[in-house]
C-alpha cells in the first residue's frame, strides 16, 4: 500500500528524528573535567612496572657527563651512589622498576629542557624548576631545595666579600644556563659582563687558573668543590632565594608527558615517607650553613 504524499514527508520526519537522537546517545560526550586535567595525563594509570615508557619494561633516566660529587659518586650514575642517583632509584621503585630496568642516557644540561621531544623519560641533572623552562618541558614535584653560592681562592679580594656590593667589579663565571648564571646577572650585576662555561669543570678549572675572580655553583656543589677539587678555595657566602620561593630543583620529562603526574606522586611519595629527607642527610650532610651575602 502507498501512502499520500503528506504522510511520507511525516513517516520521513519522524524516522529522521529518531535516528538523530540514536547517533547522540551514542557520541562521545564532552565531558566538564576534561579541560581540568594535566596536559598528557588523560587515561594515564600508574600501574607499576607497566607505563607507557619509552622502552617497554624500562625505565629511561639522563643526566650529564661527567656526573658530578656530591649527586653522583665516581661519575657513575648507575651505580646508586651520590644523592641524586639514590632519587633517581627511589623514584624508579615507587614506579615499579627494579634497578635492574633502569637504563641511564648521557644528555648535556641545556639539551633536557631544551624545545623537542626527549629520549628519556625522565632527567635528573640539578635542573631548577622555573616559569620559562616549563614552556618546553614538563617538571616533576621539586625533590630539593636549594640556594646558590660563591667560590673564591682564599686570599683572593673575592674571599673577603661580604655582601652583594663587594662582587659586582669581579669578573664572575658559572655555567651556561643554569640558575647559577642568572644569579649573576639578576642579582649581583656585575659591572663586566661573567663568563658562561659549556660544563662546570670549565668554570672550576677557569676559577683555579685566574681567569675568573669567583663562580657560583649550587651550595652543596660548591662544597664539595672546596672540599675536594679546589682545596685553595672556600665558599665566600649564599645568596637568599628570590622573590620568596624556594629553588627547587625537578625531575625534566617531555612536554604533556603521559608519566609526569605518576613521577610527580612518586616524588611527593618519597617526601612524605621521610625518603627524600634521608638521602639528603645521607649524601649531601657537609652542605650545611654559609654566610648569607645580603
Amino acid at each position: 500500500m502507498h501512502l499520500a504524499p503528506r504522510a511520507l514527508r511525516r513517516a520521513v520526519a519522524a524516522a529522521t528524528i529518531a535516528l538523530l537522537a540514536t547517533a547522540v546517545g551514542c557520541a562521545p560526550q564532552p565531558e566538564e573535567k576534561a579541560a581540568a586535567s594535566p596536559s598528557g595525563s588523560t587515561g594515564t594509570t600508574c600501574a607499576k612496572g607497566e607505563l607507557a615508557t619509552k622502552a617497554s619494561g624500562k625505565l629511561t633516566i639522563a643526566t650529564d657527563e661527567p656526573a658530578y660529587e656530591p649527586w653522583f659518586k665516581d661519575d657513575k650514575p648507575a651505580n646508586g651512589k651520590g644523592f641524586e642517583s639514590a632519587v633517581a632509584y627511589a623514584v624508579a621503585q615507587q614506579l615499579g622498576y627494579d634497578k635492574s630496568a633502569v637504563v641511564w642516557q648521557s644528555v648535556p644540561f641545556n639539551k633536557a629542557f631544551a624545545p623537542g621531544v626527549k629520549t628519556f623519560d625522565f632527567d635528573i641533572n640539578q635542573v631548577s624548576i622555573s616559569a620559562e623552562r616549563k614552556k618546553a618541558v614538563d617538571f616533576s614535584s621539586g625533590y630539593y631545595e636549594v640556594r646558590q653560592a660563591v667560590i673564591a681562592l682564599k686570599g683572593s679580594k673575592a674571599a673577603k666579600a661580604t655582601g652583594i656590593a663587594d662582587l659586582k667589579n669581579l669578573k664572575l663565571g658559572a655555567q651556561v644556563g643554569t640558575t647559577s648564571l642568572n644569579y649573576i646577572s639578576d642579582v649581583v650585576k656585575p659591572s663586566q659582563e661573567a663568563a658562561a662555561y659549556s660544563k662546570n669543570d670549565q668554570a672550576i678549572s677557569a676559577l683555579k687558573n685566574g681567569q675568573v675572580d669567583a663562580i657560583v655553583t649550587d651550595l652543596p656543589t660548591a662544597f664539595y668543590v672546596t672540599a675536594a677539587q679546589v682545596t685553595n678555595a672556600k665558599i665566600v657566602g649564599q645568596f637568599e632565594n628570590q622573590g620568596g620561593t624556594p629553588e627547587q630543583f625537578g625531575l625534566v620529562l617531555d612536554k604533556g608527558s603521559a608519566l609526569t603526574s605518576c613521577v610527580s606522586s612518586a616524588v611527593d611519595a618519597l617526601r612524605k615517607d621521610g625518603t627524600l629527607a634521608k638521602l639528603e642527610k645521607q649524601w649531601l650532610s657537609d652542605a650545611v650553613d654559609a654566610p648569607v651575602l645580603k
